[in-house]
């Protein structure tokens, strides 16, 4: 279901003009407009989830295999040296617009970008802690 007031929603369903690379009846694929690299795009569901969390199974199903075909075809036309898949959940996580969407930055030598993270050292137990804590059995 889109959602009225959600801007991602209007892009995704054609309300709002795009420069789109896909579409298909699940997802647009659309240019962003402040891109992190040449290429950078976003893959909106069309059916609003406002991240990771509300978003159903079956959308999750067909988006890994669409952002390899994305990626695949990124790779082939844009010379690009590797990619980056983002993305946030929550704005502690980043995420400035409540409708999920997965970032595809292409990435090439000498870009600038820095999309990483600052390593911590957990002790071996408070691994074998949080190991405990979120192991799940099927």
């Amino acid at each position: 279901m889109m959602k009225d007031d959600c801007i991602f929603c209007k892009l995704a369903n054609g309300i709002i003009p795009t420069n789109a690379i896909y579409e298909d009846d699940d997802f647009k694929v659309i240019l962003d407009l402040s891109p992190a690299t040449r290429g950078h795009a976003l893959i909106l569901p069309k059916e609003h989830a406002d991240n990771l969390f509300e978003l159903p199974d079956e959308t999750a199903k067909k988006l890994l295999p669409l952002a390899k075909k994305l990626a695949n075809n990124m790779a082939q036309k844009l010379q690009m040296d590797g990619l980056n898949l983002v993305q946030n959940n929550g704005e502690v996580a980043g995420q400035t617009v409540m409708h999920f969407h997965l970032h595809m930055i292409p990435r090439y030598k000498e870009d600038g970008q820095h999309i990483s993270w600052n390593p911590t050292s957990p002790s071996e137990q408070e691994l074998a802690d949080i190991r405990a804590l979120l192991a799940l059995t099927e």
